[in-house]
């Protein structure tokens, strides 16, 4: 299985978690709430789905009412499929993202994997953010190292794309700093609020807390400048 027909695979089974679609419904999901499949055809999403339902991960349903089942014979329209995930399915969905290897930090991956966070757990999470700003790091470390480099020799503009570059992944990797600190101070405050509850009720009400608890806290932003996962100026 290719790095790319691994992606959209997680993808759908992420998407029809959530409910039941059919092809054209999956296939605007993934145009709209996943950049990195910003630009992909049918041709593409229905060799996933039959693969996934060969798999035992989708069943097929038909997605017409009675009346429209016996009218689109005699209109000559095709029945519509819709996808449902079996227990099967969100069985190996579950098992993806609980997976934090070096694929979940690459460009593409991590912005399948970003959203669908919200179904991730606290601790995978975590890996997953601090891998991918690791990786990051490692690449703005040899972007510097190239422009220190090749400096004297690149014309203006040349120089400013570097410069460009460089100022995503910068920013990029500030993002991660808040989203890590985020679900630390989740995390922590999760656990205090824990200790003091259990301490009785003799010792006076619980603090209360600004968090989402479990499923962790965005960073607020003073602008709209958070970057997009799928940026192709990070690669």
């Amino acid at each position: 299985m290719s790095r790319r027909s691994g992606i959209l695979e997680f993808a759908v089974l992420g998407l029809l978690r959530e409910s039941p679609m059919h092809g054209y419904e999956l296939r605007k999901r993934l145009n709209t709430s996943l950049g990195v499949f910003r630009a992909f055809s049918y041709g593409t999403l229905y060799p996933c789905l039959k693969t996934l339902v060969a798999n035992g991960w989708l069943i097929e349903e038909s997605g017409n009412t009675p009346e429209d089942a016996l009218a689109a014979p005699l209109a000559g329209r095709r029945a519509k499929i819709v996808y449902r995930l079996t227990a099967e399915g969100k069985e190996h969905f579950e098992e993806l993202l609980s997976q934090t290897g070096p694929d979940a930090y690459e460009d593409e991956h991590f912005a399948a994997r970003f959203a669908f966070f919200g179904q991730t757990s606290r601790d995978v999470r975590m890996r997953v953010l601090e891998g991918r700003r690791s990786r990051l790091e490692e690449r703005l470390e040899k972007m510097r190292a190239s422009l220190a480099r090749t400096r004297e020799r690149l014309d203006d503009y040349t120089l400013e794309l570097q410069r460009h570059g460089m100022e995503s992944v910068e920013r990029e990797v500030r993002w991660l700093n808040e989203l890590i600190e985020s679900e630390r101070a989740g995390r922590d405050v999760k656990g205090s609020a824990t200790e003091d509850t259990s301490r009785g009720a003799s010792d006076g009400p619980a603090p209360q807390h600004s968090t989402s608890g479990e499923t962790g806290g965005l960073p607020r932003h003073r602008d709209d400048s958070r970057p997009d996962p799928s940026d192709d100026t990070t690669t």
